[in-house]
């Protein structure tokens, strides 16, 4: 395993790391589970992936389960959570969502009650917050730190305005801002990891905890001739996902990707995430697994990442023609 700076800090993250979105709870159990999240942590893994709404609390819970029975030693890993949508679903009353101080300080009280943990070594506000002023999140962040609740806290689908306003009032008012950022990342989905963070990494410094490197499977090629009956897309209340994701013929991209994978000699599974994690810009990328094999085998792409020269990124290039353009001055 390989390992990167977070960014500016000073954690290192392992270059893959493991979710548990989607596949706790609605897709394995404890005992898979408890499985997939040992191969992880045998190779290397030590950065576990979670939120309080994932599942409605239930996959964080499960995921404290099996850290309890795993017992590693604390310091070899790091586990986080997320805030705003929160975990009773259509249940939720007033501040019991969004990013007040009330619900940011609550929701991590309750993560650590579910993933059975002294601290969040990160903590996401899960999507920006129109309502609530921002000076409000940078405060009761800085506080939950001070607090020693949290470690690390960061974003999840914000702009970079949204993060850089956000350093604006920590550097204001003497405050600890954002390290990280968890954007969706894959060869379909670019143009904030190229090209709207660019300011941001230079002025700041981002780390970033990518998600859906394979783009819900789509990439994995299990799409290629159909929906399978156990894929996370054929899961009721997924639809939007299914609807996003096989567009503007995804699927034939897909298949040539395939061709040209064979011809490396692996997989379009492992090529990439090799291709995701090739970006010095991603501290890591985020894993979803509901077989042994498949995790095992999506863990081969550091090794991958050698096949990705120049010439070959230039054939994928011309495969997805969706390279973002940056600005030339």
């Amino acid at each position: 395993m390989e390992y990167r700076y977070m960014g500016r800090t000073g954690l290192q993250l392992s270059l893959l790391s493991f979710g548990s979105w989607v596949s706790f709870k609605k897709q394995i159990d404890d005992t898979i589970a408890d499985e997939l999240m040992g191969i992880a942590y045998d190779n290397g893994v030590n950065f576990f992936d979670n939120a309080e709404v994932y599942a409605l609390g239930e996959s964080e819970k499960m995921m404290g389960r099996v850290l309890k029975k795993k017992n590693w030693d604390r310091t070899s890993y790091t586990v986080s959570s997320k805030v705003f949508w929160g975990w009773r679903g259509k249940e939720n009353k007033p501040n019991q969502s969004g990013l007040s101080r009330k619900h940011i300080i609550e929701a991590c009280h309750e993560a650590l009650q579910r993933l059975q943990v002294d601290y969040l070594d990160l903590y996401f506000c899960h999507r920006p917050d129109k309502n609530v002023p921002i000076e409000e999140v940078v405060w009761s962040m800085h506080q939950l730190i001070q607090q020693g609740k949290i470690l690390y806290w960061g974003t999840s689908e914000w702009s970079g305005v949204e993060i850089m306003e956000a350093h604006r009032v920590a550097q204001q008012h003497h405050l600890i801002g954002p390290a990280m950022e968890q954007p969706q990342y894959n060869l379909f989905e670019r143009n904030k990891i190229e090209n709207e963070f660019q300011m941001v990494y230079k002025t700041v410094g981002l780390g970033t905890t990518i998600w859906s490197p394979l783009a819900s499977g789509l990439l994995s090629g299990k799409y290629n001739e159909g929906i399978p009956a156990d894929s996370r897309l054929a899961i009721p209340g997924f639809e939007w996902l299914r609807d996003r994701c096989l567009k503007d013929n995804a699927v034939e991209k897909v298949k040539q990707l395939a061709a040209l994978a064979t011809e490396l000699g692996t997989t379009t599974a492992i090529m990439s995430i090799a291709w995701c994690i090739k970006n010095p810009n991603v501290t890591t990328a985020i894993l979803g697994a509901t077989k042994a094999e498949q995790l095992t085998e999506n863990l081969k792409a550091i090794e991958a990442m050698s096949l990705l020269t120049p010439d070959v990124i230039e054939r994928i290039e011309g495969i997805m023609q969706n390279k973002p353009i940056l600005p030339e001055y």
